[in-house]
């Protein structure tokens, strides 16, 4: 009940579309029969508290007035029949709720996570992670409370508070009346206190949210690095305990107005009971009322204004249980841009003979905010919606099968993102990417993975063994499979030596290892999958001259017959390409061998000359 006080009364302002209550209503199908069975048991239960105080009425004017100790020991039999009715009414309506609510949370987390996981790169590169959880944890159990807490405590309410003022009514109306009087002396007071403890638990939520995402930043292995390194543990310190402090302050100040709360409605139930029995007794004494009267309206005082005091807000609970319901539709109905077409069709099965990618006459941008993106999951008032500029214009080449192409040219020229266009991470804005021959908008995006392996700059590892990374990549593999992909990498000698060997745990993003033994793992991860189509963007970036060397090695054996795109800085790389793609501002200025664009003295070779010649020399 108290819990209505402290949610935004602002809520209750929203407007909640009729095809977001049609959606909500859809969720709930499958548990349709399930809930008519709870809220049967909810309103037998309200009705079994209506009658008990109708059943002491009897035991004090039939049976103790007049003596009847037969009448009065089967009263008080069917009060504890009763009571134990209501025991087990109880206990049915918690697993009732507790099945509907748990199997509601299950289908909608697992409907949001399945959903995450479908949309675009440029998705989670604008989404703020903390945000994005919150959905999948704070608003799904919000939604959950509609078909549960919420719904059991209204239904509950409402005919706790028609039947006990008409069960009160027909004892006395005019005890009733004067009864009901007194409400308002609470409800309002503790109305106006709610909107203030809306607005500091509103703060306390906030503040709790920036402390999570300080923690989540400063506690991974980067951010704790970079604290430590510009040495200012001190200030973020004192800046976690201001709003820890301001937290703890807020805490006190909701703990005085829950206790207002309690000891508000304990004293008006108080002051009704005394008038009950000061003006009953009077009533009774003069043979107005009966003494089982008096005490069967006391009985219900105690019932009616806890629930009249919650019906009171009733609105605020359910719409914001109904808001955090439109809150996870609203992901929900965030469309990926990357789908598959419904007549999307495999790759050839013979991919891994004929696999050649193509970029025919390439377009690209990067997609606006407005497209990937909400503006509630970025912490923005609203959404950009600003076009970004032309990343790529009317690229083309081939990379025949069997071929490696090297593609290299100035930061930002584009390199990056052909290889996420032939991945399919994004969609072109014109032109077409073709693998195998096929368009890759046409063919299912599982095909396209497999016959793709990436292995990027920044390898990710999960907080997990090494085992269950590079199983990642190819699920059935063999211990044997597992140990040749780390040897063909050349990190078996590494990890055979580690004393939990393939079952050691790699950290928080693989940080317990080197940078080089990071990407040698990813390499590993790479070569345990075997696909047709490799891209390697700046895979030996981080190596060292001897693990480079022996990283070079391998990659020189797996990418036999396969092909490949590497874009790479180093000059052994690039020199080993079948044809050099030249980029600049994001078209082809150039393409050839190393020896043909030496030759041509365009950027190939001035590139050349600033960068490879002296790592050459």
């Amino acid at each position: 009940m108290y819990r209505s006080f402290r949610l935004d009364p602002s809520v209750a302002r929203r407007r909640i579309t009729r095809d977001v209550l049609r959606r909500i209503l859809t969720f709930a199908r499958p548990y349709r029969g399930l809930l008519a069975v709870f809220l049967v048991i909810v309103a037998l239960d309200a009705a079994v508290g209506a009658v008990t105080p109708l059943i002491f009425r009897q035991i004090i004017d039939h049976g103790i007035a007049q003596g009847r100790t037969g009448l009065v020991l089967g009263l008080a039999g069917l009060v504890a029949g009763l009571a134990i009715a209501s025991a087990g009414l109880t206990l049915a309506s918690r697993w009732f709720s507790s099945r509907i609510g748990e199997g509601l949370i299950l289908d909608l987390r697992t409907q949001v996570f399945d959903h995450v996981q479908r949309m675009p790169l440029a998705f989670f590169s604008r989404t703020q992670t903390g945000a994005l959880v919150q959905r999948l944890n704070g608003d799904v159990l919000g939604a959950q409370q509609a078909f549960t807490s919420t719904l059991s405590n209204v239904v509950s309410n409402v005919l706790t508070v028609v039947l006990v003022i008409a069960a009160m009514l027909s004892l006395s109306w005019q005890i009733t009346l004067l009864s009901l009087v007194l409400l308002p002396a609470f409800v309002l007071p503790v109305r106006a206190m709610g909107r203030r403890l809306a607005g500091v638990t509103q703060e306390s939520y906030t503040l709790n949210a920036a402390m999570g995402q300080t923690m989540t930043e400063r506690f991974n292995v980067a951010g704790a690095q970079l604290v430590k390194l510009y040495g200012r543990p001190e200030d973020e310190t004192a800046e976690f305990a201001a709003r820890a402090s301001r937290v703890r302050d807020i805490g006190i100040t909701s703990s005085m107005y829950a206790a207002v709360f309690r000891i508000g409605l304990t004293l008006i139930a108080a002051i009704a009971v005394a008038i009950v029995y000061g003006l009953g007794g009077v009533l009774a004494i003069q043979g107005s009322l009966t003494v089982g009267v008096v005490v069967a309206l006391t009985s219900y005082l105690t019932r009616l204004y806890g629930p009249i005091t919650a019906l009171s807000n009733v609105q605020v609970d359910v719409m914001t249980t109904l808001v955090s319901f439109e809150r996870v539709i609203e992901v929900l109905d965030l469309k990926p841009t990357v789908a598959d077409v419904p007549d999307a069709r495999p790759l050839p099965e013979d991919l891994a003979t004929t696999a050649s990618v193509e970029l025919d006459d390439v377009s690209f941008r990067y997609p606006a905010a407005s497209e990937v993106s909400l503006a509630s999951l970025e912490s923005v008032a609203r959404l950009q919606t600003e076009v970004p500029g032309t990343t790529l214009e009317h690229v083309s080449f081939t990379v025949p099968h069997g071929h490696l192409v090297a593609l290299v040219g100035p930061s930002g020229a584009g390199k990056s993102t052909i290889s996420a266009l032939v991945a399919r991470l994004y969609d072109v804005t014109g032109g077409t990417v073709r693998v195998g021959g096929q368009d890759v908008r046409e063919v299912t995006q599982a095909s396209l993975r497999d016959a793709i392996g990436i292995v990027s700059q920044d390898a990710h590892l999960f907080h997990d063994t090494i085992r269950a990374n590079l199983l990642y990549a190819r699920p059935g593999a063999t211990d044997a499979e597992l140990e040749q992909a780390l040897r063909r990498a050349q990190i078996w000698d590494l990890v055979s030596r580690l004393p939990d060997g393939v079952d050691t745990v790699v950290g928080d993003r693989g940080y317990r290892l080197s940078g080089g033994e990071r990407q040698r793992l990813a390499i590993a991860r790479l070569l345990l999958k075997a696909p047709p189509i490799v891209v390697l963007d700046e895979a030996t970036a981080h190596l060292d001259s001897e693990s480079e060397a022996a990283v070079q090695r391998a990659l020189a054996e797996a990418l036999v017959g396969r092909t490949a795109i590497v874009i790479a800085h180093r000059l052994s790389t690039i020199r080993e390409a079948d044809s050099i793609v030249v980029l600049d501002r994001g078209r082809v200025v150039e393409q050839g061998t190393h020896e043909d664009l030496l030759a041509a003295r365009g950027l190939y070779a001035e590139l050349y000359e600033t960068q490879y010649a002296p790592t050459a020399g």
